[in-house]
């Protein structure tokens, strides 16, 4: 036992010496590593830079397909969100659909807000805007549809003075628990920074199916809830509802357009295994 006892002291006394040696390069590889699993990352992008191929507009008082007054437009390789064809907007609330369905991913958003609200917008829609998913699919919506049945990671651009964060979350038709409770109200703020002017922001939103979802801004997360779930008191949800859970696993994802202008330069998406 004892000659097991010094062997066991002398081969740890090396493990020691040879890692303090070693230490400066044994943390430069690590962090090379870490560098070429984050370019690794399996990022796949839902926008060519192009064009809309792979996306489906719609819009409130038009089928599914019709980019009303091609308000959805690819220039510079950015996605934009234009209203220079509008002499007022009247209620045309539109949605840009991703063409498939997803449920455990994260997607990853660079957006800002430019020039002046449209004519005839209304007031809460001032630096207004965001991304539906877990969504009914476009063809399902009514022809005056205005929102489709979703959960929301909404958009704001600072107003004035007041604090307006970005990333809350809305539930047109949903509901969701969080902290153990459902949450039925239609907004919640998160606890995002305010962001003023025309500065692009990196957004994600962490989708786990059924379960927790995350919002993040520029790598924080600002709120978080899960158990996304159709609302059965509301009428355009109830036009989808089937027998069975309530539970939304999956669903399409859809950038808004509610009358002021937005672009956005990068729109990718990393599927969970």
């Amino acid at each position: 036992m004892t000659d097991r006892r010094y062997v066991l002291a002398a081969f740890i006394a090396l493990a020691l010496l040879v890692t303090s040696c070693g230490k400066g390069r044994n943390e430069a590889a690590a962090e090379a590593t870490g560098a070429a699993a984050e370019a690794n990352e399996e990022w796949t992008s839902l926008f060519n830079g192009r064009d809309l191929e792979g996306w489906i507009p719609k819009f409130a008082g038009s089928a599914a397909g019709v980019n009303l007054r091609n308000t959805f437009r690819v220039e510079d390789g950015v996605l934009k969100v234009s209203y220079d064809d509008y002499e007022t907007f009247e209620g045309q609330f539109g949605h840009l659909f991703y063409k498939e369905p997803f449920g455990r991913y994260v997607l990853r958003v660079e957006y800002r807000f430019t020039g002046e609200q449209t004519r005839g917008g209304p007031s809460w829609a001032f630096r207004n805007s965001g991304i539906m998913f877990h969504s009914q699919p476009p063809e399902s919506m009514a022809l005056d549809q205005s929102f489709p049945v979703s959960i929301e990671a909404q958009f704001l651009g600072g107003a004035g003075p007041e604090e307006r964060p970005t990333m809350n979350l809305c539930t047109p038709g949903t509901n969701v628990v969080m902290d153990g409770e459902l949450v039925t109200r239609h907004c919640t703020n998160s606890s995002s920074a305010t962001y003023r002017g025309d500065d692009w922001v990196i957004v994600e939103i962490d989708v786990d199916g059924a379960g927790r979802i995350r919002h993040l801004v520029e790598g924080r997360e600002v709120i978080a809830y899960e158990q996304p779930q159709l609302d059965p008191t509301d009428e355009d949800a109830r036009r989808i509802v089937r027998e069975g859970p309530l539970l939304l696993e999956s669903g399409y994802i859809a950038l808004q357009a509610e009358s002021h202008p937005l672009e956005f330069r990068k729109v990718e998406i990393r599927l969970k295994k």
